[in-house]
């Protein structure tokens, strides 16, 4: 074999992965079509669930002063993602070149083999292996692998030549998009009604802004290639008034609310993860943040399997708990093209919609749609609130005396046993997993307020934040042969 896992598509989901294999153990070649790394800004920041699986593995830092943006929309209508003391805000202004670039530097550190220039032409799973046919600037090579991943975006190659079913709808509408520079616009976070369509403006940093318009009634185009920034202006001035030729196009591209899903994200060695996945109206900043999810949930998985700890049947649970993330996707992506792209027949739901959303436990439960904050997994038999939920960051002090958060718990991306009360047959069962999990013994930093449930004396936490066991609700034996894989002892 030339490596455990070939990864195909550089960009947030692709690095996001390699690097989570890496973590795990595994040799990793990721494969990219392009020669050189994007410049444009895709993805404009990150959501709150995001921004807890970067600072699970130390790299926030790494992104330097981040920007908290408590407000926000959905399909334009305002919701207050404040809402449960701030936990909901999201960050803007990251641009996705920029998480490429902090992505792909921690994943060159750990090791991973990033090649670019490599683009895939064909695949075969042998059901022992995976081969891969690749044209590169030497010629043509072929690489085999015990799984492959298709990270290679909405136009997968992999997902095509991997047979995969990609049901869902075609696209009716078309939006234009530009980044520019040398042009100064007012600020339309959440986008304008004009009565000819919709325009949105958006700071990405110092002197640059992203301006967006959709024209009612001009359908899907056709294209090879991104549209000229010419056709751009020309749609802004036909929806706005307004002449903005003037401006410098740093980047130009467009998008649709074509929406589809693949019927399965794994067949057989071959596995997608990202916009290979699922396709959608890029709304509420959720597709490069579900993709970098996608990518966090399955790396320590098939890590865990091709290096042997852990069965191969844990990579059906990957499907079982992102699919019905992604067709959740979908829905309220679409939701929001109703709300975002109709026309004054949509006003009334506009308005309606408008007073909900200001009700908090309205805002509460989009805000922890939108942010990722609130899947819940199925994780076993249980019904503590924690039990498939994300371990909420908690101040904790260590049997030593030390600080730390249970999110500097998971910086090695291992599994945690947290045994934060009376719990000392639980560590012991634990020990016999030390080669893949930490016990950590430790006290909550602060008392729960009155009120609020007790913390539990134990706590299974896996590689990617969420909780697999609580003390006194189900078999701690069971779910560590579960998520880890038969003991080592």
């Amino acid at each position: 074999m030339d490596t455990d896992v070939v990864v195909v598509g550089a960009g947030p989901a692709g690095l996001m992965l390699a690097a989570e294999l890496r973590l795990a153990g595994a040799d990793v070649v990721v494969l990219e079509r392009e020669s050189d790394s994007h410049v444009e800004s895709r993805g404009m920041g990150f959501t709150a669930r995001t921004l807890e699986v970067f600072d699970q593995r130390g790299l926030l830092p790494r992104f330097g002063d981040l920007n908290r943006s408590p407000g926000g929309h959905f399909g334009s209508v305002p919701i207050d993602f404040a809402v449960g003391g701030g936990t909901h805000a999201s960050v803007t202004g990251v641009s996705q070149a920029r998480t490429v670039e902090v992505l792909g530097a921690w994943a060159r550190e750990l090791g991973v083999d990033i090649r670019r220039d490599h683009e895939v032409t064909g695949l075969a799973d042998t059901g022992a292996h995976v081969e891969v046919e690749v044209r590169t600037p030497a010629g043509e090579v072929r690489l085999t692998a015990p799984y492959l991943v298709g990270c290679d975006g909405g136009r997968s190659v992999v997902r095509k030549l991997g047979g995969f079913a990609f049901p869902g709808t075609d696209a009716t509408a078309e939006m234009l998009l530009a980044d520019v520079k040398d042009f100064e616009l007012p600020k339309l976070w959440s986008g304008s009604r004009r009565p000819g369509g919709m325009l949105l403006a958006a700071p990405l940093g110092e002197d640059t802004m992203r301006v967006v318009v959709y024209e009612h009634g001009m359908t899907p185009v056709p294209r090879t290639g991104p549209p000229a920034f010419s056709e751009v202006a020309e749609a802004w001035r036909r929806v706005s008034g307004d002449d903005i030729s003037d401006a410098t196009p740093l980047w130009v591209s467009s998008f649709t609310d074509a929406s589809r899903q693949a019927s399965e994200y794994r067949r057989g060695r071959v596995l997608l993860a990202g916009d290979a996945a699922h396709i959608h109206l890029p709304a509420s900043g959720q597709g490069m943040n579900v993709s970098i999810q996608d990518a966090v949930n399955l790396g320590w998985k098939l890590g865990a399997v091709v290096t042997g700890g852990a069965a191969e049947d844990l990579l059906d649970t990957y499907h079982a708990e992102r699919h019905p993330v992604g067709a959740e996707l979908l829905k309220n992506t679409r939701a929001q093209a109703t709300l975002f792209l109709g026309g004054d027949e949509t006003q009334p739901l506009r308005d309606v919609l408008t007073q909900v959303f200001r009700r908090e436990d309205a805002a509460r439960y989009l805000a922890g749609l939108v942010s990722g904050l609130d899947i819940r997994y199925d994780v076993g038999p249980g019904g503590h609130p924690l039990l498939g939920a994300r371990m909420p960051e908690t101040q904790l002090v260590l049997a030593d005396g030390e600080k730390a958060t249970s999110t500097e718990l998971l910086h090695t991306a291992r599994g945690v046993l947290l045994v934060l009360g009376d719990a000392e047959g639980a560590a012991v069962t634990a020990g016999a997993w030390a080669d893949r999990l930490d016990v950590v013994t430790a006290r909550a930093a602060y008392a729960p307020e009155p009120g609020e449930p007790a913390e539990p004396d134990a706590l299974l936490i896996r590689p990617d934040g969420y909780v697999a066991w609580v003390s006194g609700d189900g078999d701690l034996e069971a779910a560590l042969r579960r998520w880890f894989g038969e003991p080592a002892v």
